[in-house]
């Protein structure tokens, strides 16, 4: 319950840090552009520029801080293994990793001994021409007199 109530503010959060962030006059020459717009606003754009940059840090703070609580919320929802220690790799034999898989044989069958090679793919040569397709000719048409 507190992990969904702290990931849907954080997403609000979110989304609010975007918005800030799109609204922050651009400081570069992105292409030679300069950022910005008149000077009629409620604010003059050096008070704006430090509203937005000062709303920005706290949104950020906050992010950041029920970021790291939602880590350590569900860290400790886990369990006191780590996802390494769940996968049990002290089992694990590391001689028949590489080893081709063998389909058990139906019972009352034995083992096909043959077993089929491996299919190899033809090694292309530089000097080599290239297969053509069959091709069909459609029937010439006479023209209409």
């Amino acid at each position: 319950m507190l992990i969904g109530v702290l990931l849907a503010i954080n997403i609000i959060v979110c989304l609010g840090l975007i918005g800030i962030v799109l609204l922050q006059r651009s400081e570069g020459g992105a292409l030679g552009m300069g950022g910005g717009g008149g000077g009629g606003g409620f604010m003059t754009a050096r008070g704006a520029g430090d509203l937005l940059t000062r709303t920005t840090w706290i949104l950020f703070s906050i992010f950041l801080t029920i970021s790291l609580v939602l880590t350590i919320l569900t860290g400790r929802m886990g369990g006191e293994k780590s996802v390494v220690d769940r996968l049990k790799l002290k089992d694990l034999d590391t001689k028949t990793l590489n080893a081709p898989a063998v389909a058990p044989a139906p019972a009352g069958q034995a083992p096909d001994s043959a077993a089929p090679g491996q299919i190899q793919a033809p090694t292309p040569s530089l000097g080599a021409p290239l297969p053509t397709a069959p091709t069909t000719q459609a029937p010439a048409q006479t023209p209409a007199q």
